[in-house]
């Protein structure tokens, strides 16, 4: 299968907000449609935690992407009309820089040797990738979930680093109740014997901890109403039933899930971009949010959240649209109702389509870019 991912190496010493500090870092990134003359009409989506650069089909790679409903000719982010860059996060284990890279120093992957990660320096790695592209200032920032973190804390570094931003079921830190499940996936992750405090292999994986740790997230991304709607208390026939195992449907949907999950990523950077996440707090250091967002200069921001979201609460896709509106951002929040939980945005599109569709409709129409 050919691929269009590319890699972009910074070749000089990256700064991590923690104090650890690499020679050079690499960010695998993807790109749809053309950039015009004065760079106006660049798009920057930062991702969640699990997924890759791809996050749509193109001449060069036509597998499916992570969210390819949204994304290409004609699509909600047309690529008819905007540059749309795509880079795995800083951390990550689909090309870009983390803690399953060689560590040259030793030959050997980094593993707990790679710089404690942060959310901030996710964003500072995508804003070098965004000036190596020639773009001062992005049209429009796009973050769902781990990337409006990511989103945000590029904004705050680069106050006039986008016109527009989009945030989907996101938040400026985490909740309680999400960093709960998060440090009870990593809990899971390390107690199993064949973590071995980070030396693990190919052939000594961390499987067991892996496929519980999916399985808690899976029960956290989607909502109780949409596993009684889809599944009931239908029994199922896809594993051999044990003492004490699967029973029912919904079981065999998690551990299907999980199964998929186990070799698709790294243990380590697992660990490392859940953390991250708990440690970010957008308003660190500042008497509250809309201080926080204050110098950012925005045009516009639209900001979605799900009802049901139980991981990113809809209540904080609110606070960050507060804040914004409390500095003189032209605001929009929706609150969907989708029974699909976080998940929602990936796979709800019969909600999120009009809305995304519409937002970037408007800023075409409101602000012409030249060709």
């Amino acid at each position: 299968m050919p691929s269009a991912t590319r890699f972009f190496k910074i070749d000089e010493p990256f700064s991590f907000k923690k104090g650890g500090v690499l020679p050079s870092i690499t960010l695998a990134y993807e790109t749809w449609g053309e950039l015009n003359k004065d760079a106006s009409n660049a798009v920057l989506i930062l991702t969640g935690l699990s997924p890759s650069a791809h996050t749509a089909s193109s001449p060069q790679d036509p597998s499916p992407g992570w969210w390819e409903p949204m994304v290409g000719p004609g699509k909600p982010i047309d690529s008819d009309r905007f540059f749309v860059i795509s880079p795995n996060s800083l951390g990550s284990c689909k090309g870009s820089s983390g803690p399953a890279g060689e560590n040259p120093e030793t030959g050997k992957p980094y593993r707990l040797d790679f710089p404690e990660l942060c959310i901030e320096d996710i964003a500072a790695s995508a804003f070098e990738l965004v000036r190596h592209l020639g773009i001062e200032r992005l049209s429009t920032m796009v973050g769902p979930s781990m990337g409006g973190m990511s989103a945000l804390a590029y904004l705050q570094q680069n106050p006039n680093g986008a016109r527009h931003f989009l945030t989907i079921s996101s938040s400026p830190n985490s909740a309680p109740f999400s960093i709960a499940i998060r440090s009870l996936q990593r809990e899971l992750i390390v107690s199993d014997p064949a973590w071995s405090n980070g030396n693990y292999d190919d052939k000594n994986w961390p499987e067991t901890g892996m496929r519980m740790a999916r399985k808690l997230g899976m029960l956290s991304y989607r909502s109780g109403e949409e596993w009684r709607e889809r599944f009931g208390r239908r029994l199922q026939d896809y594993f051999p039933t044990e003492l004490f195992g699967m029973n029912y449907e919904v079981e065999s949907y998690l551990e299907a899930a999980a199964r998929r999950f186990i070799h698709s990523f790294d243990p380590c950077c697992y660990l490392y971009l859940s953390r991250c996440m708990d440690w970010f707090n957008v308003a660190d250091g500042f008497p509250d949010l809309t201080a926080a967002l204050a110098a950012i200069q925005l045009r516009s921001a639209c900001v979605i959240g799900v009802g049901t979201d139980i991981l990113f609460p809809a209540y904080q896709q609110k606070e960050i649209a507060d804040a914004l509106s409390q500095n003189g951002v032209e605001t929009s929040f929706t609150n969907l109702d989708s029974l699909m939980g976080h998940d929602a945005f990936l796979v709800d599109y019969s909600h999120f389509t009009p809305l995304v569709t519409d937002y970037f409709n408007e800023i075409w129409e409101t602000e012409p870019l030249s060709a």
